[in-house]
């Protein structure tokens, strides 16, 4: 008769905030898979793969600098129209198309979430690194528009990853509000589309945020986006574009809320997304 005490089971109730946080670290592996896995989606089996990277911003800068430079003839702070108009672009396309891929993440990984554990965190986060991609590669038409203009920034531009972090923050704080939201409540999947549409337009991306009036430009800038495309604007056009500070302020506050904000509400929601799912 055996007479050995039988083994003991250890029950694991979940893994603290602290340990959350280090598994990060430990499945950063997982991390480059799936950022890299959504590079080669998006452009495998496409007729002229990169370029539509630079179609779409291209097409969208001539006919803003048609319809605001040309037709309505809006101010253009002394630099040529496309390049005002393209150095906005590159913000504003790089936080809609982030935005647009993290609110999708989830639903887009549905089986890997519900078989294995993971910080989710992991998948909106490499879900936005396509949009980077495509931001480099935006670059280039910027590039080339200074050399068709004969336009040289000053040291300004060496401040613009600063601009591009928090353009990254911006799309990435209310990325995981709508993949947590996405998840509960599939008709956000609708919602995302209409915002990014609607914030192109009430956003200073065709014309400058100068022709907003002096009493009303604080309250514009309780935007996000405004304070990004100014910095990104003064940082390329230099001296011929002046940065409104408090306004860049309130867009700098308020996308640290949104950040903070998303990541707080997407940690509080993220056990329940294996049995939603």
């Amino acid at each position: 008769m055996n007479d050995s005490a039988p083994a003991e089971l250890i029950i694991e109730a979940g893994r603290t905030e602290k340990q959350y946080w280090k598994d990060l670290w430990r499945y950063r592996e997982l991390f480059y898979f799936l950022a890299w896995r959504d590079i080669l989606v998006r452009y495998k089996q496409t007729v002229i793969g990169v370029a539509w990277a630079l179609i779409r911003p291209f097409l969208t800068m001539v006919v803003f600098s048609v319809v605001f430079g040309k037709l309505a003839n809006l101010p253009n702070e002394g630099a040529p129209y496309p390049i005002l108009v393209f150095a906005a672009l590159l913000p504003w396309q790089l936080f809609a198309t982030a935005l647009s891929s993290c609110s999708e993440s989830l639903l887009g990984n549905a089986n890997l979430i519900s078989k294995v554990y993971f910080p989710r965190l992991i998948v909106p986060t490499s879900a936005v690194i396509v949009s980077f991609v495509d931001f480099m590669i935006s670059g280039i038409i910027l590039l080339g528009l200074m050399a068709w203009y004969n336009f040289i920034p000053d040291w300004r531009i060496l401040t613009l990853p600063l601009f591009i972090a928090i353009a990254f923050a911006a799309a990435l704080g209310g990325g995981l509000w709508f993949a947590a939201l996405n998840v509960k409540y599939r008709d956000f999947r609708y919602i995302v589309p209409f915002i990014v549409q609607f914030g192109l337009y009430i956003s200073p991306v065709g014309f400058s945020s100068t022709i907003v009036p002096e009493r009303w430009r604080f309250l514009y800038s309780f935007n996000p986006m405004v304070g990004v495309i100014d910095g990104f604007r003064w940082a390329i056009l230099g001296d011929q574009f002046s940065l409104y500070v408090p306004g860049f302020l309130v867009s700098l506050f308020f996308v640290a809320i949104l950040c903070a904000s998303g990541v707080w509400y997407f940690r509080r929601t993220e056990r329940t997304f294996a049995d939603m799912i």
